[in-house]
């Protein structure tokens, strides 16, 4: 992605944050960015359409750094599978700042098309991610790893990220955000029906040499 355009979307998401999406104006942003006004004309066209790509780029930040990670580990799927789920429920991915924005936008999924499409094509990418990093698993293991039966085991592992990511990065206090990581591999080991300890002892070898 072009630089100043990262900058501008960077600086969209600051005055969301701070503001709320009404007071993330074009003169705003272009202030927090250190750019003119027509800058963001010439990138976006128009406020809107330079808010939803804000969305779009948090999301899409979301997923890349959860995927960036799997692809640091082994070719072991299960160690890569299991830094998937982690990095999305520790930093950077579990922020409050990061869920604050999230709940901003996700109203508009339902009543903006612009909003809508993002959500959509965001989960799917999402979602096929997933789905490539439960298949080898399976077949190593030599279960079944069709299409059908990799989406359903990928729907429930997303509804337990999802769940441990919003919660968590709520900030309440209620309990200490790094019990996230063994809460969710051991879930994902249920969920997958996978023999004990095959997602549990990456992640313990990872924070080791980390």
């Amino acid at each position: 992605m072009d630089a100043r355009r990262r900058s501008l979307l960077e600086a969209t998401l600051d005055c969301v944050a701070e503001h709320g999406m009404s007071g993330a104006t074009a003169r705003r942003v272009a202030e927090r960015a250190g750019v003119t006004a027509g800058l963001i004309r010439h990138y976006f066209g128009s406020k809107e359409a330079m808010v939803s790509a804000a969305y779009g780029y948090l999301i899409g930040q979301l997923t890349n750094e959860a995927g960036e990670s799997a692809e640091k580990g082994s070719e072991a799927p299960e160690q890569r599978l299991a830094r998937f789920i982690v990095a999305n429920v520790t930093a950077p991915n579990l922020s409050p700042r990061k869920v604050a924005l999230w709940a901003t936008f996700i109203g508009r999924v339902r009543t903006e098309p612009a909003y809508a499409d993002i959500h959509r094509e965001s989960y799917r990418e999402f979602m096929a991610l997933l789905e490539t990093l439960i298949h080898p698993l399976l077949m190593g293991l030599k279960r079944p790893a069709d299409p059908t039966t990799c989406q359903h085991y990928a729907i429930a592992l997303n509804a337990v990220i999802d769940g441990l990511w919003l919660e968590g990065g709520l900030g309440h206090g209620l309990y200490d955000t790094a019990l996230l990581p063994k809460i969710a591999l051991s879930a994902a080991e249920g969920i997958l029906a996978l023999p004990s300890n095959t997602l549990m002892q990456h992640a313990a070898a990872d924070s080791l040499s980390s």
